[in-house]
């Protein structure tokens, strides 16, 4: 009879497609592009499909061209696509990603954000995983005042916030518990393990949870 029961219960089971990331990012001279990377990576050999999306320009093409970091990494990220609302709608969770700008996000996720109002109004924001990353050039520069702004808007959104915590050791090495962080040292500190090792941890919860809720939801 167990293994009747057992048998019975998987053929009535909910199944699931693979969760659905969207990694949506803004990055001048490529800190936060590269821990965009390290997320989407880790998120997809947590099992999930993963669009690694950049958030328009909207600076001037004489300020890009007058900061040979910002240039360079403007021609290198170049193929990499812009992301639309339709790329929210798509996913089961969003992980959004900005240098810090005087303590909050950058005006090109910003800008981005606003565009998902029509989204927002038909209720299809809500109930989807969320959760964010920041840069800064200095330490204490504003990195976890930039993610807890940007989780402002999730909270309006009607979205489920995951945060890393502390549910991991390697958030007790970088100690940011909103989101993974990293301080660029005006260009000169490259994105290295410690780093690494937070962006892919809080990629795997965020899969973890968005999996779960998914199955649950679908249930």
């Amino acid at each position: 009879m167990g293994f009747s029961r057992r048998n019975n219960e998987s053929e009535t089971s909910p199944v699931t497609s693979p969760v659905k990331l969207a990694v949506i990012y803004y990055s001048s001279t490529g800190f936060s592009a590269e821990i965009a990377k390290e997320i989407s990576s880790a998120a997809e050999k947590a099992g999930a499909e993963v669009r690694l999306l950049k958030a328009a320009e909207l600076a001037p093409e004489a300020a890009i061209a007058s900061n040979d970091a910002w240039a360079a990494h403007a021609a290198a990220s170049a193929g990499i696509p812009v992301a639309s609302p339709a790329d929210v709608e798509w996913a089961d969770a969003v992980i959004f990603g900005s240098p810090t700008r005087f303590g909050n996000i950058s005006s090109q996720l910003k800008q981005f954000i606003d565009t998902l109002g029509g989204l927002w109004a038909q209720g299809k924001l809500a109930n989807k995983v969320y959760s964010g990353f920041a840069t800064s050039a200095t330490a204490h520069g504003g990195q976890e005042s930039t993610i807890l702004a940007l989780y402002n808007s999730i909270h309006h959104f009607g979205g489920i916030i995951v945060s890393p915590g502390y549910t991991d050791p390697v958030k007790f090495v970088d100690g940011n518990p909103y989101g993974t962080s990293h301080v660029d040292a005006q260009g000169n500190n490259p994105v290295g393990e410690e780093t690494r090792n937070s962006a892919r941890h809080q990629a795997e919860r965020v899969v973890q949870i968005a999996a779960a809720l998914k199955a649950g939801l679908a249930a």
